[in-house]
């Protein structure tokens, strides 16, 4: 289902929307790959925040390196 968004770009992002579109891109796909494309590295940074919280853990550090001790003692060789 397609939605119809209306929006007032400021200076800069009337300018990146010319230079999204001056190869003869339509305005709309050029929004919605500018949309995808910052969903996409919004999604990367929270999933990279969360891991850095979780290294940064003590008591989950402590777990993991619990859990790499043993599995170690189940080492065939």
């Amino acid at each position: 289902m397609a939605t119809t968004i209306t929006f007032r770009p400021d200076d800069d992002a009337r300018l990146a929307l010319e230079e999204l579109t001056a190869d003869g891109t339509s305005v709309s796909t050029a929004v919605r790959n500018a949309l995808i494309e910052a969903a996409v590295r919004h999604g990367k940074a929270r999933l990279r925040a969360e891991a850095e919280a979780l290294a940064a853990d003590p008591s989950d550090r402590a777990e993991a390196a619990q859990i790499l001790r043993d599995m170690e003692s189940l080492r065939a060789w």
